[in-house]
C-alpha cells in the first residue's frame, strides 16, 4: 500500500499544529499564573538575527495550509507583505485558522496536486518544482523548523513544556 500525498502531509501538519495550539495555550496559562502579559512574548527571539515568536507562528500557517494552497495555485511567494499576528490571541487564531483550513481539505483535493508544476518565486527569482517535491523538500522542513522554534521560544521564557506537548495528538491504532 502506497502513501498518498494527502497522507504524507495533512495529518502531520494537523498533528503538530494541534500540539502548537496546546503549547500556546500552556503559554497563556503560564503568563496568567506569573502575571506576565502574553503579548510580551510576541517579540521574543531565540537570537537577535532570528524572527520573533509571532513570525514563527505565522510561518507554521504559511508552510502547512498555505503551502498546499500555493500548490493549488501553482506558485508560492513568501509572504513579505503579510503581517504576522500582532498579539498572543492573534497567534492562537493563526494556528486555529491553519487547522481549520487543513480540516476542510479532502484527500482528493490534495492528491490531485501530485505531479503538478509549481514555482517558488522570490522577487524575480523562480525555482521550478512539482507539488510533492515542493511540499516534501521545502515546506515540510520549514514547517517543522518554525513550529520547533516557536516551542523553543516559549520554553526559553519559562513555559513548562515537554516533547509530548510538541508532538500533539498521536495517531495510534484504533
Amino acid at each position: 500500500m502506497g502513501v498518498s500525498l494527502y497522507d504524507a502531509t495533512v495529518p502531520g501538519f494537523r498533528q503538530v499544529l494541534g500540539g502548537l495550539a496546546g503549547v500556546l495555550d500552556k503559554g497563556a496559562r503560564f503568563c496568567s499564573e506569573q502575571n506576565i502579559h502574553p503579548n510580551d512574548f510576541a517579540e521574543t527571539r531565540l537570537f537577535e538575527d532570528m524572527l520573533p515568536l509571532k513570525h514563527q507562528v505565522l510561518f507554521t500557517y504559511v508552510h502547512s495550509y498555505g503551502a498546499i494552497e500555493a500548490a493549488k495555485n501553482g506558485v508560492f511567494i513568501p509572504p513579505r507583505e503579510t503581517p504576522p499576528p500582532q498579539d498572543y490571541a492573534g497567534m492562537q487564531k493563526c494556528v486555529a485558522d491553519a487547522l481549520e483550513g487543513l480540516a476542510a481539505l479532502t484527500p482528493d483535493d490534495v492528491n490531485a496536486l501530485q505531479g503538478r508544476d509549481m514555482v517558488f518565486q522570490l522577487g524575480e527569482n523562480k525555482l521550478p518544482f512539482i507539488a510533492e517535491n515542493f511540499l516534501f523538500s521545502f515546506s515540510t522542513p520549514n514547517f517543522h523548523f518554525h513550529a520547533t522554534t516557536a516551542y523553543d521560544i516559549l520554553r526559553m521564557r519559562g513555559v513548562p513544556l515537554g516533547k509530548r506537548d510538541y508532538l500533539g495528538q498521536l495517531r495510534m491504532k484504533a
